[in-house]
């Protein structure tokens, strides 16, 4: 395991490994404003190891997301409780990086933050995605038909805002989710993109969302931006065909790699993500490392998306990847990283019913900071 176990240079940081956390949506924020239980949440996995945090998704304007306990990172009072946060993570020796997030038209006009913003729910194209499941709103509503948005430089605007605040709240840089069928995607993708302005049609001017924010993320942190990718598509009812999968991502990954950013992450594709509609899955199944590892010579990559140490260290020290990036077994383990080094096995029983908090959830720390560490 030692691949996995040397530093390694992001941007202007340093991380002592390359076992990384990914966002992870865990919904334990109140009103959107993040809580001392989400510190002691952080701080676990830092005393555990992780060479590098990166916050669940951080909201970057209300929205009526899915999840209605998200943080959000658009006023003073969402920095001061980050602040709490990243200050209490750098005095236990860690890294974090923030996730900015919109979700585009993954959101519901009745859900509450969505009400709040009067705003109607944005995308590129009068385009509804299919699913959805909100869980603050009477019924089984799914997703609507959103309204597409009449000028996306309000789009770039809201993520610059976010960044400022981020910088403020103390984090190390950010990273812009740019996978799952979110705003980004949105706009990638040419079954939720139909637009014909400058915004939408050919590669370039769809890849124009995703590249233009990458740059207002840069003027605020530097070198210390990451992006994250799902090439394969699926969650969300987003995919393209094979063809149209490769012209478009080669195209972007080779843009974004100009750019200089401390990582890109990819994630591959996994049959938890590969949603099936009227009985044919919806991604597009290939192989992200093979396909575009060619185009990144000017960041680091990591990989995500069920990828186990044993994996990692391999794909690591072939130089495959740069380092690792685990969901899962972060949420089960908070001393993962330990674990890896000391050859304990990865062996806690996953609390699913307590991933996320619902309307029946109690004790929030529950499924969340009562998972045993290993005995050393």
């Amino acid at each position: 395991m030692s691949a996995l176990l040397s530093p390694l240079r992001i941007g202007d940081t340093t991380i002592k490994n390359r076992i990384t956390m990914s966002a992870l949506t865990r919904n334990r924020a109140v009103d959107t404003y993040p809580t001392d239980l989400m510190k002691e949440y952080y701080v676990q996995r830092v005393n555990g190891g992780a060479g590098l945090i990166v916050s669940e998704g951080i909201l970057v304007t209300h929205q009526g997301t899915e999840w209605p306990n998200a943080p959000g990172i658009w006023d003073d009072k969402h920095v001061e409780g980050w602040k709490n946060i990243t200050d209490a993570v750098h005095a236990a020796g860690g890294k974090m990086f923030a996730q900015l997030w919109h979700v585009g038209r993954a959101a519901h006009p009745d859900a509450p933050q969505q009400k709040m913003s009067g705003e109607p729910v944005w995308a590129p194209s009068a385009i509804s995605a299919r699913g959805g499941k909100f869980r603050t709103i009477p019924g089984v509503p799914g997703y609507v038909t959103p309204t597409a948005i009449d000028d996306p430089w309000k789009l770039v605007a809201q993520f610059k805002h976010a960044a400022i605040n981020a910088e403020k709240a103390g984090f190390d840089g950010v990273e812009l989710h740019g996978a799952n069928g979110y705003i980004i995607v949105q706009f990638l993708d040419n079954t939720a993109n139909h637009r014909t302005d400058q915004w939408g049609g050919n590669k370039e001017n769809r890849s124009r969302l995703g590249l233009e924010v990458l740059k207002v993320l840069i003027e605020v942190f530097g070198r210390n931006v990451a992006v994250k990718l799902s090439p394969a598509g699926g969650y969300n009812d987003v995919g393209m065909s094979l063809e149209d999968t490769f012209d478009t991502y080669n195209y972007f990954i080779s843009e974004v790699d100009k750019l200089g950013l401390a990582y890109i992450t990819l994630m591959r594709y996994t049959v938890a993500f590969d949603v099936v509609y009227d009985g044919v899955p919806r991604a597009t199944k290939h192989d992200v490392i093979a396909s575009y590892r060619p185009l990144i010579s000017n960041t680091k990559l990591l990989i995500n998306a069920s990828v186990l140490p044993e994996e990692g260290a391999e794909l690591v020290a072939s130089g495959q990847v740069d380092a690792i990036s685990i969901g899962l077994n972060w949420i089960t383990h908070p001393d993962l990283t330990k674990r890896v080094e000391y050859g304990k096995p990865l062996d806690n029983v996953p609390d699913v019913r307590h991933f996320q908090t619902n309307k029946n959830s109690g004790d929030w720390s529950t499924g969340y900071t009562d998972y045993p560490t290993a005995v050393y």
